[in-house]
């Protein structure tokens, strides 16, 4: 019986085997093959089309002429077919790609790009504030590293641009999270991440709400002298905000309660 069984599954993968459809061998036309640069122009002209065969095109350029002139390029090229297909899986390629060319040829006039798109490769599977940010986290190492490392480079120039959507990404991440707990009381928790933005990402475009979220943690906490730096710096520095105007009440309650405690007559003293 077990014999049978057996006998039966092999039948069937065999079956299955059969009725899939099998990728048709490339072959490389003779003349492309012997060229260097017509293996470069095919791989190029197929990149968006058929990356499957771009991809082959530029692997046997690299290696039938190791030491040509388009060896480099080709390098470079198969980061960059994996790069145009977006996907999660295809940028991570492209990204071990573009590593291994820099690792192999810093010094070349394509090294900025290169740098920098292993940036992209982060960047373009960053996730919402509100989910995990490992993937903005990497990117803005990367586009960092394109600064430092080729200051000049008009690469340069764009990562600048994206460093700072990368760091008020993340310091949206961190202003959710301590809105959270501030939401939930649990105070000393929301000044903890809320102060890490002042700390980290003092450029935050939303720095008011995070003033605020700081002062009002403190009041509510009871810590009503430490709330008072926060409300007093939106009150002169974003008046015509929101939260300014919430910060001008909070200070008023803080005035009438100090006004209040110096006319409380004081308590009877205790008979002995």
């Amino acid at each position: 019986m077990k014999t049978l069984k057996l006998t039966a599954l092999a039948a069937a993968v065999l079956l299955a085997a059969a009725c899939t459809p099998q990728k048709k061998q490339v072959v490389i036309p003779p003349d492309i093959a012997s060229s260097e640069e017509g293996l470069f122009r095919e791989g190029q002209r197929l990149m968006k089309r058929d990356p499957e065969r771009a991809l082959l095109y530029f692997r046997q350029l690299q290696e039938s002429f190791s030491r040509g002139v388009y060896s480099q390029r080709a390098m470079l090229a198969i980061g960059d077919t994996y790069f145009e297909q977006g996907d999660e899986a295809n940028l991570i390629l492209a990204a071990a790609q573009y590593r291994s060319f820099l690792n192999l040829y810093p010094t070349n006039a394509s090294a900025p790009q290169a740098q920098y798109r292993v940036a992209l490769c982060s960047y373009k599977n960053m996730l919402k504030p509100g989910r995990d940010q490992t993937k903005t986290e990497e990117a803005l190492a990367e586009f960092k590293k394109t600064v430092q490392m080729f200051p000049l480079s008009e690469e340069a120039k764009l990562a600048r641009d994206k460093l700072k959507e990368c760091e008020d990404r993340l310091a949206e991440h961190l202003f959710g999270i301590g809105d959270y707990y501030y939401r939930a009381h649990a105070y000393q928790a929301a000044i903890v991440r809320l102060n890490d933005i002042l700390l980290k990402y003092p450029l935050y475009p939303g720095m008011d709400k995070v003033y605020f979220g700081l002062g009002d943690s403190f009041f509510l906490w009871g810590k009503h002298p430490e709330s008072v730096p926060y409300y007093t710096k939106l009150v002169t520095d974003y008046a015509k905000s929101p939260y300014g105007l919430k910060a001008q009440k909070r200070l008023k309650e803080i005035e009438e309660a100090k006004a209040k405690a110096k006319t409380a007559p004081a308590p009877a003293p205790i008979k002995k």
